[in-house]
């Protein structure tokens, strides 16, 4: 009996074919790359997906065949060609969500999927309940065994070939093979069909005239159906996939950041303190392996507050790049360079030959600091005080040579800076004082150690004491009386000069009012304000509780404030001492002529005095470029319609000079030194000082609220 075929469905069942090829590459590269929790999932999804594809090519193909009878099949033996098609899918997904696989383990798999599909063809053909059975061609049967094979081989080859990737070349590629093995699919299967054989007489058994074509069409829908489910799952999941990367991508950048900011100093991008610690602890290991030398250098900035109170943070801070670039090029390959804090550098210089290498080093740290850095506009100097310790000879341990350095880093600045000193044992003894010290200024705020003495400031034309200068003093309990010279500084690096500073405030305030109850004439005392305490945001709270707490009138405090305390944020300065001169505090200008000033702004603040620095006041006598200085300023302050107060006057030539030139007030050991507030209060008795107004020299800005308390 010979049949002929609808080319419509042969056309249908190829087009399935491709479909299941190209989804089952999808599939294999989705298995391949899915979490060990989802593979399993994939792979019962998927083999029922693949199975149902090929399944329903084979079904079409014997649908397509026209016969002189109608053909009926049996539903337990398709069920079971559709079962093996599962399993035979399952099977190739397995085996393609394996990492690794050798040619002869494919042959093998090839063979035994090539099986399966043959299986589930002929087993497919035996659905047919028709008699005489149906026969086949034995050399067309083998062949189509064979093509079945081969094509498993091909498959699985390709699905090692491409699941990897999602490239645009990768999906071409994919396209491309799914039609090579939709085509060796439908060959296989329409070489098993020329294979077999119906007898003249055959006919089914409860054959029905349902038509074949609506049958395969309905099947080629569900199938394909279930293949287009199959890749929006796949293209859904491969958005889900690409999103967890991507996020999982981020998150790692974002770890690694993180990372790099615990192990970075973030102004500079140098290794901070936390890396520099490991990488000095590996070159010390590296060289006690090799018997080598490590040098640790720590550089310090000269004049460094100075500039940042004057430039302001910004300023600093592009200061602070600048000196960690220059600094990068001095280092070797295998030299570390940190930034430890502040101002504060660390260098490690590992396989040194020895003392005359690290001078080298040393020396070319010393150079590249010779050329001014342009910051804001401004050409700024400064200079390194660097320590350095070397190991073996000043320390093993990492924590031992960092603290060496710093001594010998501090021994340069004590020499005047700009050098570098090697360690030596005697410095640990300054090291262990200046630790001492730190300790005993904190135990100086708890314990009442600190104590104001007062110097006077003397009219010039008078000789009258109109007011005084409160000089903190610190009384140790075994050093003595300690000047502020060898404690302010270590006050300002560690930041109790905050503490230090309102201390100084409530006291002279205290001090001024006790005077006034003891019946002194009214006395205006000026305290010294440092730049930290100046830039608190609640500096005039604090101001006016000091007042208010003493009883004291606010004509009756002074401020004085340097330069650069003034000029850090020149616009929030000048609203901070207006409003400081609106309640009536008198502000003056300390050090005038030393600091980056800009008469633009003094202009603009509510200022009472310029103190002229003792520095200019030591030579003006003898040196006229002091003098034309010292002129300038009082010629200056007056138009302005400051008063003008010269310190460090020691001599009576000095002061019949400054007479000369009109300024107002003067203080210094030509009238007296600072004194505790009982001599200086014996010294006014002594001066028989007349009555004092405080609001004789008042800012111009001032508006009193009220008439404060004055002695006529």
């Amino acid at each position: 009996m010979n049949g002929s075929y609808n080319p419509w469905l042969v056309a249908l069942s190829v087009l399935v074919a491709v479909c299941v090829s190209y989804t089952a590459l999808n599939l294999a590269s989705r298995v391949a790359t899915a979490q060990r929790r989802y593979v399993r999932m994939w792979l019962a999804g998927g083999a029922f997906a693949m199975g149902v594809g090929i399944w329903s090519m084979h079904f079409i193909g014997m649908l397509a065949l026209s016969l002189p009878i109608a053909l009926s099949y049996s539903i337990p033996k398709t069920l079971v060609s559709l079962l093996v098609a599962i399993l035979v899918s399952g099977f190739a997904l397995a085996i393609a969500s394996q990492r690794h696989s050798s040619l002869v383990r494919l042959a093998g798999g090839a063979v035994i999927m090539g099986l399966g599909i043959a299986a589930m063809h002929y087993s497919g053909m035996g659905a047919i309940r028709i008699l005489p059975v149906i026969t086949y061609e034995p050399v067309l049967l083998v062949t189509s065994v064979i093509i079945a094979i081969v094509a498993s081989f091909a498959a699985l080859w390709l699905f090692f070939r491409l699941r990897g990737g999602a490239s645009w070349r990768i999906l071409l590629q994919r396209m491309l093979a799914s039609l090579v093995m939709g085509a060796a699919i439908s060959g296989m299967h329409y070489t098993g069909m020329f294979a077999s054989r119906f007898a003249p007489d055959s006919y089914c058994i409860g054959a029905t005239a349902t038509s074949s074509g609506w049958l395969a069409l309905l099947i080629g829908g569900f199938a394909l159906g279930v293949l287009l489910i199959t890749m929006i799952l796949l293209m859904y999941d491969a958005h889900l996939d690409s999103r967890s990367r991507q996020h999982a991508v981020a998150l790692e950048d974002a770890n690694a950041r993180l990372r790099h900011l615990a192990t970075h100093d973030s102004l500079t991008e140098l290794p901070n303190r936390l890396l520099l610690d490991d990488r000095l602890s590996q070159a010390i290991a590296y060289a006690e392996r090799r018997q080598g030398k490590v040098a640790v250098l720590v550089i310090d900035l000269d004049r460094f507050k100075m500039i940042n109170d004057s430039l302001g943070h910004h300023g600093g801070d592009e200061l602070l790049k600048e000196v960690a670039s220059r600094l990068r090029t001095t280092l070797r390959k295998s030299d570390t360079l940190a930034r430890t804090g502040g101002d504060e550098f660390v260098l490690i210089a590992d396989e040194v030959a020895g003392q005359a290498d690290v001078e080298l080093l040393a020396q070319r740290v010393v150079a590249c600091f010779v050329k001014p850095f342009h910051i804001l506009s401004v050409d700024i100097h400064t200079a390194p005080s660097i320590g350095i310790s070397m190991y073996p000879n000043d320390g093993s341990k990492a924590e031992e040579l960092v603290v060496h350095a710093d001594a010998a880093m501090y021994h340069s600045k004590k020499v005047g800076g700009g050098t570098f000193t090697f360690f030596t044992p005697s410095m640990n003894a300054f090291a262990q004082q200046r630790l001492e010290l730190e300790n005993g200024l904190r135990r100086a705020l708890v314990n009442g150690e600190l104590e104001l003495h007062y110097q006077p400031k003397v009219d010039v034309t008078t000789g009258r004491i109109s007011s005084t200068e409160a000089l903190i003093r610190w009384r140790h309990p075994e050093r003595g009386l300690v000047p502020p010279g060898d404690f302010i500084p270590l006050a300002e690096e560690t930041g109790l000069i905050l503490q230090i500073g309102e201390w100084v405030l409530r006291e002279a305030c205290r001090q001024a009012r006790q005077w006034q109850v003891n019946g002194m004439a009214p006395m205006r005392v000026a305290i010294n304000m440092s730049a930290q305490q100046f830039k608190q945001k609640n500096l005039v709270t604090v101001v006016r509780s000091a007042l208010d707490n003493a009883g004291l009138e606010p004509g009756y405090l002074e401020i004085e404030l340097t330069e650069s305390a003034v000029m850090h944020n020149a616009a929030a300065s000048a609203a901070i001492l207006e409003e400081l001169s609106r309640i009536g505090v008198h502000i003056s200008i300390d050090d005038f002529g030393t600091g980056y000033s800009s008469l633009n702004y003094l202009r603009r603040f509510p200022l009472d005095k310029l103190k002229i620095d003792r520095a200019f006041i030591k030579d003006v006598v003898a040196n006229p470029e002091d003098a034309a200085i010292v002129h300038a300023i009082i010629a200056m302050a007056h138009s302005l319609r400051l008063k003008v107060i010269a310190e460090g006057v020691e001599t009576e030539q000095q002061l019949e000079f400054l007479r000369s030139l009109g300024c107002d007030q003067y203080q210094g050991f030509f009238c007296s030194p600072a004194v505790t507030p009982e001599n200086f209060a014996e010294m006014m008795r002594e001066k028989q000082v007349g009555k004092f107004d405080p609001l004789a020299t008042m800012s111009r800005l001032y508006v009193p609220l009220k008439a404060p308390k004055t002695a006529t």
